[in-house]
């Protein structure tokens, strides 16, 4: 082996650990790798920034912004309410609502799909006495797999094609993925629809016990003068009500010795962790309130609830610095994350992607904030700005979905609908572009020509060499079994495009060793980096939907391995029977 492939391999394996680990943002490890990269002689200076123009980057940049207008049209409200007036089974509505998901995936990215299915979903579920656990993975998982069936459902996807293309001088047509991803799909939602309903039986409403799919909130509470809890321990409160106190505040100052043991007097605050619904309960009994109670209440108050989404700008701030609500008069009165860190008190917490905060305050005002910074409401709020027409941008996107379908580069299929929602003002750019995702780009333009080194540099071949001393390569159906499978272990714990850019030129050398159409082994690649069931990192998907649903790291197992099998299994299937 050279020292350009062990460098690199070195080099790739860094970057996947510390992506996984997520304790760096993944746009500064993209671009740290991305220049120890050219400082390793993997490829030359001007081939640093390439992956910026790569049509994959550019299609990606098109449907976000497309998908940013469509997620601002109302036209699946009136469908909602016409689905809760004809009082659906909840097998229905799961299948229903998470099929919606799948379909929009098709078009566009599954973050997108995801966060214009939930909202409706979420309405329907409380209209249908839905428990919110029943709805939320489904839908997540849902959007995951409808990105299997088409060209631009999902990154990986177009990075197999663009491969292909350098290859063979041609890519994938737009729906040739529909072939194994259609039947997957439809497997999928059902087997979770069926299943999701006897893993999270429990209804939304739960005792005042901590229940299993009960959140858990952080929260800093004052203790108003008629508290009952006034004059006792804060061991009685972790016994009697399930809330597990981190600190007590007494006139602006911590109260140290043992917390367990600390008395509660009046006018006292006190930082803990516990079920919503009991610090709900605890507050309708006038022993904990939060200061927002304290000074009144604006004619037109609500309570919303809001997940910090991918783009947010948001995520890293802490609580304390969040302007956006402060200056607006909205109070942050709990938050349930993926992670609690509690250092200090309340203002000091750091949000991540698919934290949920619960905002009080003036209901335009709250509107107003989230369309600000970027977050996802998980109840309606009254719209900032007029709606849309509900067609005319679906019908946009529509005509560039049968142009890419008929031929036309997707890039500049796309960038024509860009064009013409600018044109007629449902679009602008230069806001849309400050809004879009943008450490997901930067990590994908980043990796492509780190990917591409892992063909050019030989590491690829040497890979697949050692590979095919251990599968027989001259079945095809062995090659393709392991690509599936190393794309499946991979992305549970990497995104997706990564998975496909490492694994798409291994691909490519296992289909030329064996002296095969490297077709099925790309596909392959990219079914299996987008079958991610089993963990709420692999996807900005599943760890929203961690957050919303309130979910435990075990119920991605439970749910997801019995879908990641039969996935599997059937994927493999269609790939023998549709690709060899």
């Amino acid at each position: 082996m050279s020292f350009e492939q062990a460098s690199l391999l070195i080099l790739l394996l860094a970057m996947l650990v510390l992506f996984s680990l997520e304790r760096i943002r993944i746009e500064v490890t993209a671009i740290a790798g991305l220049l120890a990269g050219y400082a390793l002689g993997l490829y030359p200076a001007d081939h640093i920034f390439a992956g910026f123009a790569s049509p994959v980057v550019i299609t990606v940049v098109e449907i976000l912004l497309i998908v940013q207008v469509l997620a601002r049209a109302k036209l699946f409200d009136n469908l909602a309410a016409r689905v809760a007036a004809a009082r659906p089974s909840n097998f229905k509505v799961i299948s229903g609502a998470s099929s919606l998901a799948a379909f929009l995936s098709i078009f566009m990215n599954n973050i997108g799909a995801f966060a214009i299915t939930l909202p409706v979903a979420l309405r329907l579920g409380v209209a249908l006495s839905v428990p919110r656990r029943q709805l939320v993975m489904p839908i997540s998982f849902a959007a995951l797999l409808g990105g299997l069936v088409s060209l631009i459902g999902t990154p990986a996807n177009l990075l197999v094609s663009d491969a292909l293309a350098r290859t063979s001088g041609a890519g994938f047509h737009f729906f040739d993925f529909s072939y194994v991803g259609l039947p997957v799909a439809i497997a999928g939602i059902l087997l979770i629809a069926v299943r999701v309903r006897y893993l999270f039986p429990e209804p939304d409403a739960v005792p005042a016990t901590l229940a299993q799919g009960s959140r858990r909130v952080v929260v800093e509470r004052s203790i108003p003068n008629a508290s009952p809890l006034i004059g006792t321990r804060l061991s009685e409160c972790l016994a009697r009500f399930a809330i597990k106190p981190h600190a007590l505040i007494r006139d602006g100052n911590f109260v140290f010795g043992p917390l367990d043991q600390s008395m509660i007097s009046a006018g006292d605050v006190l930082l803990a962790e516990g079920a919503d619904d009991i610090f709900a309960g605890l507050a309708a009994a006038q022993a904990l309130v939060a200061d927002a109670h304290l000074h009144g209440q604006p004619p037109d108050f609500t309570r919303v609830e809001t997940v910090v989404m991918p783009e947010s700008t948001l995520v890293g701030s802490r609580v304390s610095s969040l302007e956006v609500f402060h200056h607006r008069g909205i109070a942050v009165t709990a938050l349930s994350m993926r992670t609690p860190r509690i250092e200090g008190r309340f203002l000091d917490l750091q949000l991540s992607i698919g934290d949920i905060l619960t905002l009080e305050g003036p209901r335009t005002a709250i509107a107003e904030a989230l369309e600000e910074s970027e977050c996802l409401p998980l109840a309606p709020t009254a719209s900032a700005e007029p709606a849309l027409l509900t067609w005319r941008p679906f019908a946009l996107f529509a005509c560039g979905v049968a142009a890419s379908a008929a031929g036309l580069h997707p890039e500049v299929a796309f960038a024509g609908v860009v064009l013409v929602l600018a044109l007629l003002n449902h679009l602008n750019i230069r806001q849309a572009m400050a809004d879009l995702n943008w450490p997901i780009i930067i990590m994908l333009a980043a990796m492509i020509p780190i990917g591409r080194a892992v063909a050019n540099t030989g590491a690829a071949e040497a890979i697949a060499g050692w590979l095919s001393l251990i599968v027989p390569v001259n079945h095809p159906l062995s090659g393709i079994a392991l690509m599936l499978f190393l794309a499946m272990a991979l992305t549970p714990f990497v995104n997706n495009a990564t998975v496909a850019i490492v694994l798409a030129p291994i691909a490519l050398e296992f289909a030329k060793i064996g002296r095969h159409a490297p077709d099925a082994y790309l596909i392959a690649v990219a079914v299996g980096a987008s079958l991610d069931f089993l963990t709420p990192f692999g996807h900005h998907n599943n760890t929203l939907a961690m957050g919303i649903g309130g979910y435990r790291f075990s119920d991605f197992l439970r749910a997801g391995w019995l879908l990641a099998v039969a996935t599997y299994g059937l994927s493999l299937f269609l790939l023998a029977l549709f690709w060899l």
